[in-house]
C-alpha cells in the first residue's frame, strides 16, 4: 500500500522546469558579438536567462522567426532578462544592437528540427550566415 502511494505521488508531481544560461559577449570562442552558447534545445516552459556579462547588449525576439502564438520579447541593453517560452518551436533571437554583426541565437522548444528554420528575407547578411552556421552545428 505504502509503494502505491508513494508512487502515485511522484507520478503526480510535476517536472521542474530548468534554467539555462546564455552570456552576452563581446568576443567568444566562435567570434565577435556572440550568445554563448549560441543555440539551446530546451522544454516548454524552462527559462532561458541571458546575462549581461558584457556591455552594450541586449536579447529581443525577431519577428517571423517564432512559432505562432508566440509572445515576443525585448530586453533593455545591459538587462539581463529571463524568457520562459511554452510554445513549442523555433525561436530566433538577435541583440538590438549588434544584430548587423551577426549576433544571434536559436532556441530549439520541445522537438523543433533545427533544419527547419525559416529566415526572414529581412535579417541582415551577417546574421543570416551566422543563423546557417548554428542550425549546420546543431545537426
Amino acid at each position: 500500500m505504502k509503494l502505491a502511494l508513494a508512487a502515485l505521488v511522484l507520478a503526480a508531481t510535476p517536472a521542474v522546469a530548468e534554467t539555462f544560461e546564455v552570456k552576452m559577449l563581446n568576443r567568444g570562442a566562435a567570434g565577435p558579438m556572440i550568445y554563448q552558447p549560441d543555440f539551446l534545445r530546451i522544454a516548454p516552459g524552462d527559462t532561458v536567462k541571458f546575462l549581461a556579462t558584457s556591455t552594450g547588449h541586449n536579447a529581443a525576439s525577431i519577428e517571423g522567426m517564432a512559432p505562432e502564438g508566440a509572445a515576443p520579447f525585448k530586453g533593455q541593453i545591459n538587462e539581463e532578462i529571463a524568457f520562459a517560452p511554452t510554445v513549442p518551436g523555433l525561436y530566433g533571437v538577435k541583440c538590438s544592437p549588434h544584430y548587423a554583426m551577426g549576433m544571434v541565437m536559436l532556441i530549439a522548444v520541445g522537438d523543433a528540427d533545427p533544419a527547419t528554420v525559416a529566415i526572414p528575407e529581412a535579417v541582415p547578411d551577417r546574421a543570416r550566415t551566422r543563423f546557417e552556421a548554428i542550425v549546420e552545428a546543431a545537426d
